[in-house]
């Protein structure tokens, strides 16, 4: 069962900020004129990238009037894309303190400091009012979180009745143990991967409504393909690997193992709070 203290020091980066402007500074980019897109490679850490959260959040549903929770926020790519694509406000959780640090300071160079708010703290045992938010999304987070009840119930709590959550985590599809280390975890010890209907069960038990389920091994493959035809030339300025360290390239290539052979699979999972 992987502790808080475990999750944060697996992400935790010295110098992430100062990496970050290094690979701007090979594409010609500084903090007056980087864009969204420029930070995309390296600030949307869950397979698929940018790709994959435009197409999970057009499901949420999010829009101009929503206050969005993005739990697990990490560098608050996610974060940021949601509030320059459907206007809306959003407040970012996260374990990791280098992560909350260096995306505030990314969405004060992209002008976004006025409509994301991201901070640390653990998604299980927040400190929001109950039915603050309108929406609430995540991203590759729930492998790292034990207590699927306790976070359900915490989501459900904060959400306003009506309200949608999203859910793009990789989930167990099959037998068999995993190959270590992988992007979330080193070893099994930090690592609290779920099947899909371990997910429903909590959901279901804490008051959701499951009202869609989307399996997306197939486009996870096709994505590390696409990967590993680039992979010749070389890491880009700016990635994963900045976020990985020295083991990306073996993480990589065990995720893509662990997909393969069906041990896991990305899934998305959208629930309804009852009105």
């Amino acid at each position: 069962m992987p502790e808080p203290s475990l999750v944060a020091t697996h992400y935790a980066r010295d110098g992430l900020l100062e990496a970050i402007v290094a690979g701007m500074a090979k594409l010609g980019k500084t903090p007056e004129s980087v864009a969204l897109d420029d930070l995309a490679p390296v600030d949307e850490f869950h397979i698929g990238g940018r790709g994959a959260t435009a197409s999970f959040l057009d499901q949420v549903g999010l829009g101009a009037a929503d206050h969005v929770l993005d739990v697990g926020c990490g560098l608050g790519g996610a974060s940021r894309f949601a509030a320059d694509r459907y206007q809306c406000r959003v407040t970012g959780i996260d374990l990791t303190q280098d992560y909350v640090e260096t995306g505030t300071t990314l969405c004060g160079w992209l002008g976004l400091a006025d409509r994301i708010g991201l901070e640390q703290g653990d998604a299980t045992a927040t400190t929001y009012a109950d039915g603050v938010f309108d929406k609430a999304f995540m991203l590759h987070v729930g492998m790292n979180i034990a207590d699927k009840a306790a976070l359900a119930a915490e989501l459900h709590r904060v959400l306003k009745p009506g309200g949608t959550l999203g859910i793009y985590d990789v989930m167990r599809t099959g037998d068999g143990e995993l190959t270590y280390p992988v992007p979330w975890a080193m070893t099994a010890d930090g690592s609290a991967v779920a099947s899909p209907n371990d997910y429903k069960a909590a959901l279901e038990a804490a008051g959701f409504r499951i009202t869609a389920e989307r399996n997306r091994r197939a486009f996870a493959l096709d994505f590390f393909a696409r990967l590993q035809a680039t992979a010749a030339s070389g890491p880009p300025p700016l990635g994963l690997h900045i976020l990985m360290g020295e083991t990306a390239r073996t993480k990589v290539l065990n995720i893509i193992e662990n997909i393969t052979e069906n041990r896991v699979a990305p899934v998305e999972l959208i629930a309804k709070k009852s009105v």
